[in-house]
C-alpha cells in the first residue's frame, strides 16, 4: 500500500507530500489527529514547497542583487515623505495599476539598493520582475532589432509584472540605441510598470535621447502614471570616506 500510494504521488507531483508522508503518519498516528488534520499538513507543506520553489525561479530569473534588500538599506537616511512613499509601495499594487517608479538622485546615494529591494519585496509576492542595466537593455534590444527578433523580444518582456532599469543617464546612447529604449517604452505604456534609476533630472533627459522631442515625449508615457523618488542625501561613499578620515 505504501508503494502503490508513493507512485501515486510521483505521478501526481506531490513531491513535498512524498517527502513528509512517513513523518506525518507517525506524528498523526501518536497524535490522534483527525484525517482532515492529517491531510492539511501534508497539502500545507506542499503549498510552502510549491511557493518556496517559485521564488527561486523567480529570483533566477530576475537578475536582482539577492543581497541589495531592505535588510541592508539604511532607509532612515531617507526625508520621511520618502520613507512614507517607500513603505506604500510594498505591497506591490502600483504593479496592478500599471504605476512606474522613478528614483533620481546623485551617484553613491543609493538608488540602485532602494529598487532592489522594492524589487525583492515583489518577486517575495510572487511577483515576476526583470532587473537590467539600462545599457545592457538596450544592447540587447538592439540584437534583436538586428537578428529582425525585436517584436518577439518586446512580446517576451512584457510577460513581465516590472522591469528595473537601472542607471539611465550614465551613458548618452547613440540614435539607434534611443530608437529602441523609447519603442520599450512606449510599448509599456500603460500595460505594465517600468521602475528606473538615474542621476539625471528631467531636464537633462535630451543628453540620454540626444532630441528633445524623442525626450519629452518618452518622459511624458513614463510620468503619466507614476511615483518620482528623490533621493537627496550624500553618497554612501563619500560618508564612507569621511568616517575613514575622521578615525
Amino acid at each position: 500500500m505504501n508503494a502503490a500510494l508513493k507512485e501515486r504521488l510521483k505521478s501526481l507531483k506531490l513531491p513535498g507530500v512524498l517527502e513528509i508522508l512517513n513523518d506525518t503518519v507517525q506524528s498523526s498516528i501518536a497524535n490522534e489527529l483527525s484525517y482532515e488534520s492529517f491531510l492539511l499538513q501534508l497539502m500545507d507543506y506542499e503549498c510552502d514547497q510549491r511557493r518556496n520553489r517559485k521564488i527561486e525561479r523567480l529570483l533566477r530569473e530576475s537578475g536582482v542583487p539577492a543581497e541589495k534588500s531592505f535588510d541592508s538599506f539604511d532607509i532612515k537616511r531617507l526625508p520621511v515623505k520618502t520613507r512614507q512613499q517607500i513603505k506604500s509601495l510594498e505591497d506591490g499594487s502600483f504593479l496592478d495599476r500599471h504605476e512606474n517608479i522613478l528614483v533620481f538622485g546623485r551617484p553613491g546615494t543609493g538608488k540602485t539598493h532602494l529598487i532592489s529591494a522594492l524589487t525583492l519585496k515583489q518577486i517575495y509576492q510572487g511577483r515576476r520582475m526583470l532587473f537590467t542595466t539600462c545599457s545592457l537593455l538596450v544592447q540587447n534590444l538592439l540584437v534583436a532589432k538586428r537578428d529582425f527578433k525585436l517584436p518577439a523580444m518586446l512580446n517576451r518582456l512584457s510577460k513581465y509584472d516590472g522591469i528595473i532599469i537601472d542607471d539611465i543617464g550614465y551613458v548618452k546612447q547613440s540614435r539607434d540605441e534611443m530608437e529602441v529604449l523609447f519603442t520599450l517604452l512606449a510599448e509599456r505604456y500603460e500595460r505594465g510598470s517600468i521602475l528606473l534609476t538615474s542621476n539625471l533630472p528631467f531636464s537633462k533627459w535630451d543628453q540620454i535621447f540626444q532630441d528633445k522631442m524623442t525626450a519629452a515625449a518618452a518622459i511624458d508615457r513614463l510620468i503619466h502614471h507614476s511615483i518620482i523618488l528623490e533621493i537627496n542625501v550624500n553618497s554612501y561613499r563619500t560618508e564612507a570616506a569621511k568616517k575613514k578620515l575622521e578615525q
